[in-house]
Formats: structure tokens, C-alpha cells, sequence
């Protein structure tokens, strides 16, 4: 049998949120139950502050079909081992002292002895919720509508937030692409359709420029939940941004055949990546670079024409550091196990070109393979990577 003091509340336009949930469902994967919830819990919060007294828990179920909602008091079952009387002495408790074995003030708006409990329901058992209906004021509508319409609409957004946090959160690690919304003292605001992606100065790569409405791809490192909204952390100066491109370029970095073991990147100039294939049968090197090159160019138009190096991983450390310092030519390569560095024999004609411009082949080197490299040219005095960076 229907409560009588089941109403429908005409301050809410049925086909509007019907509308609206069927949209956040479908476009925004926000679920319809959150929703309502929203909405039960938007008429609760207005009826008890109109209406309610102290101490009051008051429950609403909104029928989203009829528009119609009930509105109920819900009050606990007690016993004297529960709770203390005003006109008793009310008890101490140290810090040790357990939550459940705490006494509570007893407050008939919410609570109801065992005894009259069980007056109403036979079995009522202690801390049971006892539901009581509550009648439908008649002016409940006007005062109630704008209170219930500002939770609701933030009961909606706080929805939304958790699915795009979600949406985003299983994408963090990948390459994302959206469009340049605005830019403000150089950090670029990406539009990624349901949340706005952050690419800071010194994420980008030095020299690209964009413009507002133009299309930007890039590695998102970072999810972020904010009280404004959640944000997205981007980055294409990232070495995971470099590998990712490859990734997807290259099927057998996809498929776990070839394995990228590092990376050494300084964007916008010269990066070098080192490979290593899990079948004897492919090149690492040569998957990486594509038939006529195709791949590696596609990478580097990317990057804005940014140099790569691909090197062959290998756990010869000598061979490595040997390698990681393409293009020169190394002639010998000296391992100091214990201080995790080598010193690395050229010629005089590659000396040049094993330190690089600004040192920068040798740098690149070092980071790569996690090893402070030193070379010496056969004919002249031995040169750190530091000191021609210094130069």
C-alpha cells in the first residue's frame, strides 16, 4: 500500500532528467544510479533544513519513472548500554577506550528504545534502522527547489569527475592527442574533450610552437584530481614519450619481439634508444628503423626532425658503451667495474665526433648506459665527458 504521504514533487521536469541522465550514461559512462542517488540525497538535505530537527536522519527514494518521492526518519535502536540521559551523569572514556563501548547522548530524534522498537516490530534488534514516514509538506516544492538544484547539479559534476578520472587514470602511460585550447606563459592547455590536459614549458620540446585549435599529441604522465576538475599532466619531452612512438610504429616492440632496454633523450636535439630482440631471427635495429627507414622518420617527424641514435642493447658492457657512442669509431674500451666507468680508446679523427657538439654524443652515451665514459684520443691526453661540457 502507497504511503499517504506519497507526492509528486513538480519541481522537477521529468524529461529534462531523463534526458540529462541518459546523456551522462551513453556519452560520459557516469552510471544513472549515481544520479539518483544525488537527487535522493539533494531532497533529503532540503527537506531537513526546512523542516527537520536536531539530531534527525532524514532519507529520501525519488522515482525517477513517476517523479514522485517519499520521504522517511530513520531512527536506531537502543538500549541503556548504548546511550546516557541528560538528567544522568554523563560517562568518561580515556583514549584507549574502544568506539563500540562508548556511550552516545540519547536524542529521541534519533533514537527509539528496544522496547518501544519491539512494540512496532517484534524482532527489532539493537542498532537496527527503524524507518518512519514523514509527511509531504505542501510548500515543500518552492522552498526546497533551489537548495536540491545546486546539490544536484554538484552531485552530477563530482560523478563526472570520478568516470573522467577513471577514463584517464587507465590511460596514464600512453599517447594522447587533443587540441591547443589556450597557451599562458608558455604552458600549453590541451582540450581532451571531457578534461584539460597541462603541457608545461619545460615539457615541450624546444623550438615547436603551436596555435590555438591546432591538433598536439603527447605522453600523459600524470593524472590528476583537483577541486577544479581533473587535469592532465603532459609531456612530449619525455623519454616514454620517445618509446611510445615507437611503439606504435613499430609491431614488434608491440608484440614484445623486440624489448626497448633505454633511453637517452635530449629533446628537440638527439636521442639515442637501445634495443634488444628476443628472437635471433629480428633485428632489433633494423625493426626500428623500417624499410627505407620509414619508421625511425616518422618518429622524427614527430619530434620536429629531432636525431635518433638506435643501438643494440647488449650485457657486454664494453660492446655497449662501444656502441651507445655511435657514430664514432671506438678502437678499445677499458671496464672499471667497481667505480661503474670506462675509458674509451678513438682515434684522433673521431675524437671529435665520439664527444659530439658540446659533448653531446657522449652524454647521451653515459645516460644510456648508466656509465661515466672518458674519452682519450690515441695520440693526445685522456678527456672526460665533464670537462668538454665545460668547454
Amino acid at each position: 500500500m502507497a504511503n499517504p504521504f506519497f507526492k509528486k514533487i513538480h519541481m522537477i521536469d521529468l524529461k529534462v532528467v531523463n534526458s540529462v541522465l541518459e546523456q551522462l550514461e551513453e556519452e560520459r559512462g557516469v552510471p544513472k544510479e549515481k544520479i539518483i542517488e544525488a537527487i535522493e540525497s539533494a531532497l533529503a538535505t532540503a527537506y531537513k533544513k526546512e523542516y527537520g530537527k536536531r539530531g534527525q536522519i532524514i532519507r529520501a527514494t525519488f522515482n525517477l519513472s513517476t517523479g514522485s518521492a517519499e520521504f522517511f526518519q530513520v531512527k536506531i535502536v537502543v538500549d541503556d548500554s548504548k546511550v546516557y540521559y541528560e538528567e544522568g551523569e554523563a560517562p568518561e572514556y580515556t583514549e584507549e577506550t574502544p568506539e563500540e563501548e562508548r556511550k552516545v547522548l540519547y536524542s529521541p530524534e534519533h533514537h527509539i528504545l528496544i522496547e518501544d522498537a519491539k512494540r512496532i516490530k517484534a524482532d527489532a534488534e539493537l542498532s537496527e534502522e527503524m524507518i518512519f514516514p514523514l509527511e509531504m509538506k505542501d510548500d515543500y516544492g518552492r522552498i526546497a527547489a533551489q537548495t536540491a538544484k545546486q546539490v544536484i547539479i554538484q552531485k552530477i559534476r563530482e560523478a563526472e569527475k570520478v568516470s573522467v578520472y577513471k577514463e584517464f587514470g587507465e590511460r596514464e602511460g600512453e599517447i594522447i592527442s587533443g587540441s591547443v585550447q589556450r597557451i599562458e606563459r608558455g604552458n600549453i592547455f590541451v582540450d581532451m574533450g571531457r578534461a584539460t590536459g597541462i603541457l608545461p614549458y619545460n615539457e615541450q620540446i624546444p623550438g615547436e610552437r603551436y596555435k590555438q585549435g591546432e591538433q598536439i599529441r603527447a605522453f600523459l604522465y600524470k593524472v590528476e584530481e583537483t577541486p577544479r576538475g581533473v587535469f592532465l599532466r603532459l609531456s612530449r619531452s619525455h623519454p616514454h614519450f620517445l618509446k611510445k612512438l615507437f611503439e606504435t610504429e613499430v609491431p614488434e616492440i608491440a608484440a614484445g619481439t623486440v624489448v626497448v632496454k633505454a633511453i637517452a633523450r635530449e629533446a628537440g636535439s638527439r636521442s639515442k634508444i637501445a634495443v634488444y630482440s628476443e628472437d635471433d631471427h629480428v633485428d632489433p635495429v633494423g625493426s626500428l628503423v623500417g624499410q627505407r627507414g620509414v619508421r625511425v622518420s616518422t618518429v622524427m617527424s614527430e619530434l620536429g626532425g629531432e636525431k635518433i641514435d638506435i643501438i643494440e642493447w647488449s650485457d657486454n658492457i664494453g660492446q655497449f658503451i662501444e656502441d651507445a657512442l655511435s657514430p664514432a669509431k671506438v678502437l678499445d674500451v677499458a671496464i672499471n667495474e667497481e667505480e661503474q666507468s670506462a675509458v674509451v680508446d678513438v682515434s684522433e679523427d673521431q675524437q671529435s665526433l665520439a664527444i659530439g657538439k658540446g659533448g653531446q654524443n657522449v652524454r647521451l652515451a653515459a645516460k644510456l648506459t648508466g656509465w661515466r665514459i672518458d674519452i682519450r684520443s690515441t695520440d693526445t691526453p685522456e678527456t672526460t665527458e665533464e670537462e668538454e661540457i665545460k668547454e
